[in-house]
């Protein structure tokens, strides 16, 4: 199978930036399955009804959220009506999270892919533990018996804690990709059991700001430590950042993970696609 991750869409840039990329990304790489973090979609903070089926339109197939998840009180009765949003997997049951932290796709082609969304605990607001989460998610469906691919969104702060989570599921799911701190990372690779793994995808967002943001507010708490206002999404061209995965139609492990990174500041500062192989 074909598949494709992108990482966090910050406002209408990000939205804007997948509306024109994302159609010829799909006939160009003959995807099969996509997948979209967007817990920034919606002017940077969560998630709405209109900014999602704009995300669908362009072709994605499954939408993962993350920390600002209910930053727009509307995401919590729309998930319950939409099973292509995910929202963290680990929330703690007595929380009562609307939605669900994973699900299974069937694709045209009638094959089957698991996309489980889970939340870091490293300077986050911990939920409960990402990996006992996972791990009942990827026994009752796995890889090359139930589902034919596998696509796991770490959305987590610390470099160290989203690796930990790749080698945790290497062998046992298609991709293991990080998000949330927006900036791609140079380390897209094929883990010795056949995983493939990025730290993090990076944001589909205007590089000219600060992780996302237009720059005079983060710019002023930083000098000053007072805060001026929200944070607004900046409003240039977006890079669209992500990775593309090739799989093995018998096992659903990684035979190539490659960065997509068009558009935007981004793009023509580093090779797009370069073939990396198992």
């Amino acid at each position: 199978m074909k598949l494709a991750f992108f990482g966090d869409v910050v406002g209408r840039s990000g939205r804007d930036g997948l509306t024109e990329f994302l159609p010829g990304l799909k006939r160009r790489l003959q995807l099969d399955f996509v997948v979209v973090n967007a817990e920034n979609a919606a002017a940077g903070f969560g998630i709405t009804e209109a900014t999602a089926n704009e995300l669908f339109d362009a072709g994605a197939d499954c939408l993962t959220l993350g920390n600002h998840s209910w930053d727009q009180k509307e995401a919590l009765t729309y998930i319950v009506r939409e099973p292509r949003l995910i929202r963290p997997l680990n929330y703690p049951p007595l929380s009562h999270a609307p939605g669900r932290g994973a699900q299974l796709f069937d694709t045209p082609s009638g094959r089957r892919v698991l996309v489980v969304n889970l939340l870091g605990r490293v300077y986050m607001d911990p939920l409960d533990d990402p990996f006992a989460a996972v791990d009942r998610e990827l026994e009752s469906a796995p890889l090359g018996a139930v589902a034919d691919a596998i696509i796991v969104d770490m959305h987590a702060e610390v470099s160290s804690e989203k690796m930990a989570m790749g080698h945790w599921c290497d062998g046992r799911a298609s991709l293991v990709v990080g998000t949330h701190t927006h900036v791609p990372t140079a380390d897209a690779q094929i883990l010795p059991g056949g995983t493939a793994y990025q730290t993090d995808a990076g944001a589909c967002a205007d590089y000219d700001s600060v992780i996302g943001n237009q720059k005079d507010e983060p710019l002023r708490r930083f000098t000053t430590k007072i805060s001026g206002g929200r944070y607004k999404p900046a409003e240039g061209p977006a890079t669209v950042c992500g990775v593309f995965v090739e799989t093995d139609d018998r096992t659903g492990l990684a035979r190539r993970i490659e960065p997509i990174r068009v558009g935007g500041r981004l793009a023509p500062h580093v090779p797009v696609l370069d073939r990396i192989e198992a």
